[in-house]
C-alpha cells in the first residue's frame, strides 16, 4: 500500500491500544464498514488476543448490503443518503443490537476519486460509535488518495472507538 510507514506504525498502535482497552473491560466489539471495506477489522485481527474482543464486521459497501445484512430501512438510505450522520448511525445501532456486544462502531464514506453521483465531496466520512443508549457521530474531509483516504478512515474508526471508551 502507498501509505507511508509512520501512518501504519501509529494504526498498528491504535488498533494495539483498542485490543489492550477492550480486554481490560471486557468488552466486545462489532464493526460495520463500508467504504473501508473491513481494513478496520483487519487492523484489530492483526493483534495477538483479538480473538477474545473482535465479534466480526458487517462489510456493507452497497445499500443492498446496508438493508439485507444490517436490517437498515432504504428509505433511510435514499432520504439521507449513503454518505450521513443518520446512515452510519443506523449502521453503528444496527451492528450492535445484531452482535449483542459492548460496543460497535460504523464508517461510510467517499474514498474517490470518483464521487458517488450527489453532492458529497470526495473524502468525506462519516464515523459512528455505539454502545446502549449512546451513539456518538463524526465527520471527517480526508485528503489524499482512496488508498490514503481508506486508511485514514480506518485509523479514525480506532481513535472514536478509544475515545469512546
Amino acid at each position: 500500500m502507498p501509505e507511508t510507514p509512520e501512518l501504519l506504525a501509529s494504526q498498528r498502535e491504535l488498533a494495539s491500544q483498542l485490543v489492550e482497552c477492550l480486554t481490560r473491560r471486557h468488552y466486545t466489539l462489532a464493526l460495520a464498514e463500508s467504504c473501508t471495506a473491513g481494513l478496520v477489522a483487519d487492523m484489530v485481527a492483526q493483534v495477538s488476543g483479538a480473538s477474545a474482543v473482535l465479534w466480526g464486521s458487517f462489510v456493507c459497501y452497497s445499500p443492498d448490503a446496508k438493508q439485507r445484512m444490517l436490517g437498515i430501512d432504504g428509505e433511510l438510505l435514499r432520504q439521507y443518503g449513503l454518505v450521513s450522520r443518520e446512515t452510519v448511525r443506523a449502521m453503528a445501532v444496527c451492528a450492535l443490537e445484531k452482535a449483542g456486544v459492548s460496543i460497535a462502531a460504523a464508517v461510510t464514506g467517499i474514498a474517490g476519486p470518483l464521487g458517488d453521483g450527489s453532492d458529497t465531496p470526495v473524502g468525506t466520512v462519516w464515523i459512528a460509535v455505539a454502545q446502549r443508549g449512546l451513539v456518538q457521530e463524526q465527520q471527517l474531509h480526508l485528503e489524499g488518495t482512496r488508498a490514503e483516504v481508506r486508511m485514514k478512515a480506518a485509523a479514525a474508526v480506532l481513535e472514536g472507538l478509544l475515545n469512546a471508551i
